[in-house]
């Protein structure tokens, strides 16, 4: 039977979207969709679950909207001040109100990347808001605190409900503006669906899923446009080693161990024509990139036969462009692979210094396991502690406890 937390998984951002778009309010959506759902914990178990569990929240949202709009009066009235001046800003013609976008949630994207929030607020808001992340998981996404993105989150909405900044998508030569913020919630988005944060499972596959699907809307509404096709070939290259990710015992499977027979080859190809398109015609873009080192991993038969020289290139153009701890922590795992763990470890060693790493499990982890390599056993299993004692799902803690067990029995 569905239960409320799949249903919450899958419907809760396209609840929040309609209910945004209905009613042009952030914390009155936010609200009414947290009673809605407290209302399906009562009901669903006595009733039982709806055909259309969406809808009955839908409904039931909308409801609770409108008796809070009756009973607020200063509420109701400030809400229809800004959907007047949202009307009257709003450029008339036949598709208003989606801005010519398909998707009424991809058009919400768009319409929270206003330019007079910052580019990281704009993001944040998405994820936590219109994603339904946590403020846990969209800290991980910007490598800060849980206290430093609830601060962001909470500024960011502060500023949408002083600075009267309407709900409504933009016009459509606006769209090339916004489009580097909903690419970066996207392409976030489908990172905590492949490698969640917390919990029993690794992945949250309706989550990438739904990243992937959006990423589709987008390509074809942007075919041309090659940071699109970049990161929609990204996202299938690396969704496609999903089944491959964790054993049978439920331990999460290391890229050089994982059986490759399970890799889905039908998305490998998709995603690697869209690489040939997005590297073509001029410099490439970040999501380009990082699609092209994915294919590589994709094309090779194990670990063996990888073009590491390839890949260390790649992420030194990837450096160029978007400088981040993680990319260099990802070229230093190329470099170990090519050169050696040694020379792979004096790269993760010079990253030790950096604050955005301090809390960053995949840093410890690679340190340990090219510490492991170099026989050098009571380190390593110092780091792989400290990499389990920072690591969020069950599959992540059961492989570290495994390396840790294997080194106690040398």
């Amino acid at each position: 039977m569905t239960s409320v937390e799949s249903v919450f998984r899958e419907e809760h951002g396209r609840l929040l979207a309609a209910l945004v778009h209905r009613f042009g309010d952030l914390d009155l959506a936010e609200d009414v969709t947290a009673d809605a759902f407290a209302a399906a914990l009562q009901r669903w178990p006595v009733d039982g679950v709806p055909d259309r569990p969406g809808a009955w929240l839908l409904t039931t949202a909308r409801r609770r909207a409108v008796d809070r709009l009756r009973r607020d009066r200063v509420h109701a009235t400030r809400l229809a001040v800004l959907q007047a001046e949202s009307e009257r800003a709003a450029v008339p013609g036949p598709d208003t109100d989606s801005g010519g976008l398909p998707d009424d949630r991809l058009a919400l994207f768009f319409t929270c990347a206003h330019p007079a929030l910052s580019a990281d607020d704009r993001i944040a808001l998405i994820l936590r808001c219109l994603a339904g992340l946590s403020t846990d998981e969209v800290a991980r996404a910007f490598l800060v605190s849980s206290t430093t993105m609830a601060q962001r989150i909470v500024r960011a909405k502060k500023k949408i409900r002083v600075a009267r900044i309407p709900f409504r998508v933009p016009e459509p030569d606006a769209l090339h503006e916004r489009l580097p913020v909903v690419l970066a919630a996207l392409y976030s988005i489908f990172t905590e669906g492949y490698a969640a944060s917390s919990g029993a499972d690794l992945q949250r596959v309706d989550l990438a899923e739904e990243a992937i699907r959006l990423a589709r809307v987008l390509h074809a509404l942007m075919p041309t446009h090659r940071e699109v096709t970049g990161l929609l070939a990204l996202l299938l290259l690396v969704h496609a080693r999903r089944d491959a990710r964790v054993d049978a015992t439920g331990a999460m499977v290391l890229l050089d161990d994982q059986d490759r027979s399970l890799w889905d080859r039908t998305m490998i190809d998709e995603g690697r024509d869209l690489v040939v398109t997005a590297l073509t015609g001029g410099l490439p873009g970040s999501y380009a990139v990082q699609a092209a080192i994915a294919a590589v991993h994709d094309e090779a038969t194990g670990t063996d036969d990888t073009d590491w020289r390839q890949i260390i290139a790649l992420y030194d153009v990837l450096l160029a462009l978007t400088p981040s701890p993680v990319v260099a922590l990802n070229r230093a795992v190329a470099v170990a692979m090519c050169d050696g763990p040694a020379a792979g470890l004096a790269l993760v060693d010079g990253l030790a210094d950096d604050p955005r790493l301090r809390d960053h499990h995949p840093y410890e982890m690679v340190r340990a396991e090219l510490l492991r390599r170099l026989g050098r056993s009571a380190e390593a299993v110092v780091h792989f502690r400290r990499a389990a004692a920072l690591a969020g799902t069950d599959p992540e803690q059961r492989l570290l406890r495994r390396r840790i067990d294997e080194l106690h029995r040398r």
